[in-house]
């Protein structure tokens, strides 16, 4: 098969690998389509935090992506039975492959394995979906997908789980004045599902007007554009100079963690989302002594991947406006440099 395989930061080749094949509980898919996020661009970049420190969590060679559906073509023993699969059903996993021996595991919390592997992150374990096929392995949380849902579709399972989770975290209450940082694709889904939870106003940022046209169909309140105006003192004359109840930070940029402690009112709820691609520093007063803040971390999508599938299967969450650029394996080199630079881009799917 065909496959994309990095072996260093900006050190990737298009190669030729075995087909997988399916042990005692596992499931492999012919992948349909593999989304580009944004950890993918930071690792394919070199961030720190993925490359550097003695225990590094990247672990070449592997195949990249965690944002994947694929049509199953191999069902291990035990495996039908397990995952309630047959062959050609559409099938996703979850991004997290847990160990199911740790405290976090052995307690429910198993998006935070302290082993943490994920698809697409540590070789030899668990390659990802930038291939034409991948493996499901025992241990994986496997869904099935109804099979109306196209591929392109089905790509966006694993960020809109992310982007529920994150909403979840922040708490929203009716009448609630929230704000979006950062309108890339998870900052778009997590808008359309925010706007479930009916908060008085629901207002996107972001630095791209394109971006920003698109927050507006998918049900913003109000777009902001921090490049060309002053959000924090927008926002603060909007709510009578309190501020905002909830701010989720969705941008990846230092800017977005600075202006929302600074835009956000006392006692309200900060919900951090984004991987940074270098530390970020902050007044960490304002969340204490001066605005006694609820901050939240939010990571991955547990417990969401089934409300995912429904809300793309019944057009609750749209996600086709989202994707801008589709690629086959080959030009995976071009089709990174557009995920990470082209004005127009936001989501960019590879097609094997």
């Amino acid at each position: 098969m065909k496959a994309i395989v990095c072996y260093g930061p900006r050190e990737y080749r298009l190669e030729e690998r075995p087909i997988p094949k399916a042990g005692k509980g596992e499931v492999v898919v012919k992948v349909g389509a593999s989304g580009i996020c944004g950890s993918d661009i930071k690792c394919y970049e070199g961030a720190e935090h993925l490359w550097g420190g003695p225990k590094p969590y990247v672990k070449p060679p592997v195949i990249p992506g965690h944002e994947f559906i694929g049509e199953v073509v191999e069902l291990g023993e035990g495996a039908a039975e397990k995952t309630g699969l047959k062959i050609g059903d559409k099938a996703v996993a979850e991004q997290i492959v847990p160990c199911w021996e740790c405290r976090f595991c052995r307690t429910g919390k198993y998006w935070m394995c302290q082993v943490h592997n994920i698809f697409g992150f540590q070789g030899g374990i668990d390659d990802g979906g930038f291939a034409e096929f991948m493996k499901y392995p025992s241990n994986a949380i496997v869904h099935k997908v109804p099979s109306e849902i196209q591929d392109e579709r089905g790509a966006f399972i694993e960020p809109l789980s992310c982007a529920i989770h994150a909403v979840q975290r922040a708490g929203i209450e009716l009448g609630d004045f929230v704000v979006i940082a950062g309108m890339g694709p998870l900052g778009l889904c997590m808008l359309q599902v925010a706007k479930m939870k009916s908060p008085g106003k629901l207002v996107a940022i972001d630095v791209k007007e394109n971006r920003l046209r698109l927050a507006r169909e998918l049900g913003a309140t109000i777009t902001l554009n921090a490049a060309k105006e002053d959000v924090v003192g927008k926002i603060l004359d909007l709510t009578q100079g309190y501020g905002c109840d909830v701010y989720i930070e969705a941008t990846g940029h230092p800017s977005g963690v600075t202006q929302g402690l600074e835009m956000i009112r006392k006692l309200g709820r900060f919900v951090e989302f984004s991987v940074h691609g270098k530390p970020t520093a902050a007044d960490w007063s304002i969340i204490g002594d001066k605005k006694e803040l609820d901050v939240l971390g939010s990571h991955l999508g547990p417990y969401s991947y089934d409300k995912a599938i429904e809300y793309i299967r019944i057009g609750a969450v749209k996600v086709d406006p989202i994707i801008t650029h589709t690629f086959p394996l080959e030009e995976f080199k071009e089709a990174f440099e557009i995920a990470h630079r082209a004005e127009d881009a936001i989501k960019v799917l590879l097609k094997p």
